[in-house]
Formats: C-alpha cells, structure tokens, sequence
C-alpha cells in the first residue's frame, strides 16, 4: 500500500516509458521479419515481457541491450512447436495478437492466462481464424481463454470479423496477412472499438514494407506470400502513460509537459488533450512535448470509445469538475483487466463522489473528493488514476501498488518527482 502525498506540485517535464501497444507489435513484427532487428525505446513492463518470453518459447532470439535496445532475430513466420502452455498472465494484447501469430508455427499451441484472462472474450477473434482455415478450440469457459491452435498452412481468403469487443482481433489478423497463401480481404461487421489501435498496427506493418489497402475501418485487403523486412523501429512514448502527468495538471493547476510527445502521433489517447482543454485546461505543443496547465473544472460529455483506457483517468478528473460528467460508448470496458465501468464507479463512491454506470456508458457528478484506501482491482489504470486525485485530496492510499508494472514499472518513481 502507498500513501499519496496531498502537497503542491511544481510545474516540470516528465519522460514517460515507450508505448507499450507499439512495443507488442514492433516484437511481433520483428519476430515474423527476413532478418535483424533493432527496438528502440521499447518498454520492458509485465505484459511486454509476456510478448517477448512467448516469442521466445517459438525460437524467437529476442536480446535486451542497453538504452532500451531490443535485437530481434526474425525467422520468416517459421515459428518453432511449443509442446508446453504458454502463459500470458492478464495481458488482453499479448494473448489476442499471438493467438493469431501462432497459426503460423507447427503443431498446437496453448495460451492460458490469470483467472481474470480465463473470463475475457476471445470467441470473435477465434470464428476469424476458423474461416482463413486455422482450428482452434476454447479449453475452458467458451468463447475465452485457454485456448488450443493448430497450426499449418493458412489459405487466407475473405473474412467477416466482429471487433465490436476489441479492435485487436483485427490487428491479430493483419500482423500475419502476409504470410497466408491467398492474401486476406477482411470486413468488419461490428465496430471497431478503439480505431487508433488499427492505426498503429498498419503502421508498424508498413514500416516493415508491408502494405494494407483500407475503405476506412470496414474494408482491409492484404496481398499473401510476402513478408516483412527486417529494420529498425523507433518507439514513441506512451500516450496511455502521459494521460496520468496531465490529468495530475488539470487536478492542481500546475503546468506539466510530457516530453517526446508529437501532436501527429497515430495514438488514440491523444484526443484527451481535446477533452481536458474543452473542461477548463490550457494544452500547448512545446519545442520538448506537450504541456497541459490546469484550470477551473467543468463536466463534459464525451464519446472514450476511441480510447478507452483514458477512461479512467478522465473520471478522476471528472470528480474535481463542476457539473456532471458523462462518458459514452465504452461498453467493452467491461471485458478489461478488470471491469473497468463498475470498479472506476465503485471507488469514486469511496471517495464520496456520486458515480454510476450503464452497460454503456458512465457519469460522474464531481464535488470536494474525501480521503479513501483504493482498491485498484489488480488493474495498473485504476492505481495510476487514483493516484492523482491524491495529489489534491489528503487521506488516499492505493493498495497493491506494484499493479503498475503491468505498464509502468517506474510510474511511482516519476510520479515523486512532480513534487518539489
């Protein structure tokens, strides 16, 4: 348990870790790559390990170097047999994009995961996988993890996917587009939740010399029997991470600049500057990054379901804001680390914040927060949110503090530094 420390903060920069989304997919990418690679800037937290160890148990050489360098020695989609479980922990990321990437190993492969992993949906991404020619069985509760895949030649061809849930089904099944037989022409029935994430994933491919023809987020054609080139990618820090450093300026009123942060940046979770300057902040493009000074709090209403995991954070801005605050389209925080809508609600309620949430969407009526021991939920967003409100409010503890190595394994550390 960590107790916040309710004083001023000094207006600073702060550096916050790579993206961790970027990171899964530059050591996916890299692994199916023609040859060296190099990761700079990568973020070396939990899940990304997870990422990386699984790569490994498939004859991937994957070795850390320093200044966050990691080299990557691609095989060209030849992933070796796995003839133990491969465990994935919590990790939503590690466990939807590498179910598809084991389709191109040999033998079965096992992906299990937590007693939380074992609950969150994956039946989509599995019915995507069925009609490109890959098996794949549910083991436990159907429709989730554990999971068996059988692998062999994929013949690609016409897909209809459901990424009502997740947009990471379809970024599973692009990563590994090129290698199938006939190419893939994929349509999205549902969705896609969380569009940003798509971005990223068809922009890593292209840096691997990898194109996708798109109609928007509907319509995605890839052509098969190529691959990807091996090279070098840059990760650019974490927006996710970020969010904390200004939602802690908008709470106190202090200027906060994350640096290394582009305005032109594909991730989502940059449109919460939008947000926070349409509820009294002031946000500025820096020469070092972005700056976000805090000002008087109004509510907002708000469709998040383009970055959902800014949900939190935002709802703990929402709880110093005059008015009430409501969150829209953000349904599939219900399948996250934890159930993100009702445990965000439940400990705004400790704090004595009127709170509540539909299967949809969230409001918040922001007052005078009070001091309260937050149970974050094993889930890294909700320790890192909360912590903020400390920054204003005396008497905040968060227990299971180590939860942020998930994500952000020094978050505890820069967060220390906001003080003088």
């Amino acid at each position: 348990m960590i107790e916040i420390q309710s004083r001023p903060i000094r207006n600073t920069t702060v550096t916050v870790p790579g993206s961790k989304s970027y990171t899964h997919r530059a050591l996916i990418v890299s692994a199916l790559s023609d040859g060296e690679c190099e990761i700079q800037n990568g973020l070396d937290s939990e899940d990304t390990r997870l990422t990386r160890d699984a790569l490994r148990l498939m004859g991937i050489s994957i070795d850390q170097g320093p200044a966050a360098a990691w080299q990557v020695r691609g095989v060209h989609g030849r992933l070796q047999p796995c003839a133990n479980p491969i465990f994935l922990g919590n990790s939503g990321t590690s466990m939807r994009l590498l179910a598809a990437v084991c389709a191109l190993g040999t033998g079965k492969y096992i992906l299990t995961g937590t007693p939380r992993m074992q609950e969150r949906p994956i039946q989509d991404l599995l019915e995507g996988l069925h009609q490109i020619g890959v098996k794949t069985i549910s083991l436990g509760r159907p429709g989730c993890p554990p999971i068996e895949i059988e692998a062999g030649t994929i013949s690609g061809g016409r897909v209809s996917l459901n990424c009502g849930t997740s947009s990471q089904y379809l970024s599973a099944l692009l990563l590994i587009s090129p290698f199938t037989r006939n190419g893939m022409e994929i349509t999205v029935t549902e969705g896609p939740v969380s569009k940003h994430y798509i971005d990223m994933t068809i922009d890593i491919m292209n840096q691997a010399g990898v194109s996708v023809a798109r109609d928007g987020y509907q319509r995605f054609q890839i052509d098969g029997n190529q691959g990807y080139r091996a090279g070098r990618f840059c990760v650019e820090p974490d927006i996710s991470q970020a969010g904390y450093f200004w939602a802690a300026a908008a709470v106190t009123g202090a200027t906060i600049t994350v640096a290394g942060i582009s305005h032109d940046s594909r991730q989502g979770d940059l449109r919460l500057l939008d947000v926070l300057s349409s509820m009294g902040c002031t946000t500025r493009v820096e020469p070092d990054g972005i700056s976000v000074t805090g000002g008087e709090l109004g509510a907002v209403e708000v469709d998040m379901g383009a970055m959902p995991d800014m949900v939190p954070t935002l709802a703990v801005v929402a709880a110093f804001a005059k008015g009430k605050t409501v969150i829209t389209n953000v349904g599939h925080l219900k399948a996250k680390e934890s159930d993100r809508l009702g445990s965000v609600v439940a400990e705004l309620k400790k704090l004595g914040i009127a709170a509540g949430c539909s299967d949809t969407a969230m409001w918040i009526d922001g007052g005078k927060p009070r001091g309260a021991l937050i149970d974050p939920h094993n889930d890294h967003r909700l320790a890192m949110s909360f912590a903020v409100a400390g920054l204003k409010t005396p008497g905040i503890r968060i227990e299971n503090e180590i939860c942020v190595e998930k994500s952000f394994p020094e978050f505890w550390k820069v967060f220390e530094s906001l003080y003088p």
